[in-house]
């Protein structure tokens, strides 16, 4: 049932050396591709594995006026790929500059060499028709996309273009292509003259989730066609809300939606997100009545006890260790709770051993292990701390606390005056939980140049990012061309008439749909996307999630480097760390140019309007919108170097002051003093904020790890 990790003595070479030979491009200070030509080679081995020939794919993410030299040479050129790819960007680089005449010297023929993306050829053909202003020209290459490829996706946009005088061809669009946004498009313009319409708002609830407004016509579909909708039809819904994270309305909606293990669950775990206590207790023991033997029973039953009066949670207790002996150390794990409740302090130390004894490499005996180290360092017995973060790093080291765990038993053997322990148990997390701010805390006691909490502002550390894509995990190859040649808004639709299996969706369906909505800036849903695989659970989906985990560009999609311009001018006009800036967007956004908090923090850097005054105000900036990401970082970089400068550049406090404000960190250095920075971070007393810290840190150390050539060579031992 429990697997332990195989630990090595430094991180995969796919992490390391294959990252850096395929991360080739912009750096601090930034390194075109032109630059490095010379030095690349042409094919590149990775993996044991051919790596893409194409000399167009790397030219990809440069802007157009970067790479339009090298471009019209190999549309000149001899290699029929690199030609009709080169050809092809050129022709979008030119239409996108108004430049139709020239785009369609290179579109011309372009689709009888280029089969792959032709239909994406005639599509471009047509606007730049349209741009041109002949529309003539442009609606009989429309008509061509449509007779020639009729069941292309593409088709949609044909349709969409057409209907626009013949309104039949709307009305095919949302018959034959109901999930193209396109589509979805055309059915929000009909709304507008018939906002009910059944038919019009039903492929809106199944396939227009991105919407910014999605929530508000589920809102009308339900007030005005309640009694109408069918169970796949309150199903859509239900995934709706459950999506936009609108988990009541959610539950009620799963309520009414084809009755499942999964949508019972959901039900009852809708409701006690949401506050509904008594209806989650009610629906957690129906799905327990209907659904006795499903996985989704005993993460609910779990759930149920936790709801529960001790004496009633008791039975339920019993219940998860005869039928679901997968979820027994959680079960063990909540009788000791209980038990302690009820004063049986000797039978709460049994389940507690039999946990350690019975399921040593369970999450639940890695919680218990922590919770007797922890209670060990408290009265000083750091030896016997120590043994216990030991073991749990032994026993559990794919346990979320297994990295928190080695790094305190490091620190604890120093103080205990065990240098050579302190330093291999610092070295076995830096290489072994090497994504963690556990980590950076052991490359810094290790003596790594990475940045101190003192120190870290004062970096400038080069950074290599990626210029060439690799191939998505899912999808035909036309969604993989236009992914790699960077035509993001074209895969992103393509995509979306693909991606069939939402509510399911496999390893590589999942992370291909990261990746996509990375390309169009969908950071926050992205993130999410790829960050949760690391929740699949079956054995299969384990071994898929940890294959990917291995690659590169895995980690390129957790961190990404959306608005490195305006990043790296307002970071050093502040003169801060670039990739401590980065990190805190990432934190504070996940790259979302207009997002708000609940208490009206805005944009990429959660600047609140009154603060962006104050800062403004004290910079002599008369006009200036919180919304637009150079603004935004502008001021919010001058606030986090003004955080820094009240706290004479101790990076952790000026982080911690950003969230929780220079108040109550001021009070917290009274409190707690800062002869130990680590032990600071662990008493700060807003979980918010002590999570914050480290996930600030995280964040910049991984974007450390990951680009600075340096580090990622000496962690790859290159």
């Amino acid at each position: 049932m429990f697997t332990k990790k195989q630990r090595s003595n430094k991180v995969s070479v796919a992490v390391g050396i294959a990252l850096f030979v395929m991360l080739i491009g912009a750096a601090v200070p930034i390194k075109t591709w032109l630059e490095l030509a010379e030095q690349t080679p042409k094919v590149l081995k990775i993996d044991g594995l051919m790596a893409s020939k194409s000399a167009v794919k790397p030219l990809a993410l440069l802007k157009p006026e970067e790479r339009e030299a090298e471009l019209k040479r190999l549309a000149k050129g001899d290699k029929k790929p690199d030609r009709v790819q080169a050809r092809y960007l050129l022709a979008q680089d030119l239409l996108e500059a108004g430049k139709a005449d020239e785009a369609l010297q290179w579109l011309e023929n372009l689709e009888n060499d280029y089969s792959i993306l032709a239909p994406y050829v005639l599509k471009t053909t047509a606007r730049a028709y349209e741009v041109k202003g002949n529309p003539e020209k442009a609606r009989d290459t429309w008509q061509a996309l449509l007779d020639e490829y009729p069941d292309s996706p593409v088709a949609a946009e044909a349709l969409y273009a057409l209907g626009k005088s013949e309104p039949k061809y709307w009305d095919e669009a949302i018959a034959r292509f109901p999930a193209h946004p396109r589509s979805v498009e055309i059915a929000q313009t009909l709304l507008k003259d018939n906002p009910d319409d059944l038919e019009l708002l039903l492929p809106i609830a199944k396939h227009g989730i991105y919407l910014e407004n999605y929530q508000s016509y589920l809102e009308t579909l339900i007030e005005k066609h309640e009694s109408r909708l069918t169970q796949e039809n309150w199903e859509a819904i239900a995934f709706g809300y459950w999506e936009k994270q609108e988990y009541g309305k959610g539950a009620q909606a799963y309520a009414r939606a084809p009755w499942t293990a999964q949508s019972a669950y959901r039900v009852a775990r809708g409701r006690q997100v949401s506050g509904d206590k008594t209806g989650a207790i009610a629906a957690y023991k129906r799905l327990n009545f209907d659904f006795p033997d499903s996985e989704q029973t005993g993460l609910g039953l779990l759930r149920l006890i936790r709801l529960l009066e001790p004496k009633e949670a008791a039975p339920y207790i019993e219940e998860v260790l005869e039928r679901f002996p997968e979820r027994a150390p959680e079960a063990l794990f909540e009788r000791a709770e209980l038990l302690d409740e009820l004063g049986s302090k000797s039978s709460a130390e049994e389940a507690r051993q039999a946990i350690l004894s019975e399921y040593s490499d369970s999450e639940a005996a890695a919680k218990l292990r922590w919770s007797l180290a922890q209670q060990s360092a408290t009265i000083k017995d750091f030896e016997e701390a120590k043994k216990w973060a030991l073991q749990l790093r032994e026993e559990n080291p794919d346990s979320d606390l297994a990295a928190e765990a080695g790094f305190w038993a490091g620190l604890w053997a120093k103080r205990l005056e065990q240098d050579k322990q302190a330093r291999a148990v610092f070295e076995d997390v830096l290489y072994n939980d090497t994504d963690s701010y556990y980590a950076w805390r052991s490359a810094v006691h290790l003596g790594w140049d990475v940045g101190d909490f003192t120190s870290v502002r004062d970096l400038n550390p080069e950074v290599v990012r990626q210029t060439e894509r690799v191939e998505v995990p899912a999808g035909s190859e036309q969604l993989k061309e236009l992914y790699q040649l960077a035509q993001d808004q074209d895969a992103w639709r393509l995509w979306q008439v693909e991606f069939t299996n939402r509510m399911d969706p496999t390893v590589a369906e999942q992370f291909t749909d990261g990746l996509i909505r990375l390309g169009v800036g969908d950071n926050l849903d992205a993130l999410f996307m790829v960050s949760s695989l690391a929740w699949r659970d079956t054995p299969e989906e384990r071994a898929e999630y940890k294959a990917i985990e291995q690659k590169p560009h895995y980690w390129e999609a957790l961190y990404p480097f959306p608005y490195l311009d305006p990043i790296l001018k307002w970071s050093r006009a502040n003169e801060l760390n670039p990739l401590l800036v980065t990190a805190l967007i990432r934190q504070e956004s996940r790259f979302m140019p207009k997002i708000r908090s609940v208490v009206g923090a805005v944009g990429l850097m959660q600047v609140m309007p009154e603060t962006g005054e104050w800062v403004a105000d004290s910079i002599g900036l008369k006009e200036y919108d919180l919304d637009n990401p150079n603004d935004n970082i502008r001021l919010g970089s001058w606030f986090l170097s003004f955080t820094h400068r009240q706290y004479k550049n101790n990076s952790m406090l000026a982080v911690a002051s950003y969230n929780a404000g220079p108040g109550k960190v001021a009070e917290w250095v009274d409190e707690f003093g800062l002869t130990d920075p680590d032990e600071f971070v662990e008493q700060i007393p807003f979980p918010e904020t002590k999570g914050y810290v480290i996930n600030v840190f995280e964040n910049y150390w991984n974007y450390l790890r990951l680009y600075n050539p340096e580090i990622l060579n000496r962690l790859s031992g290159s």
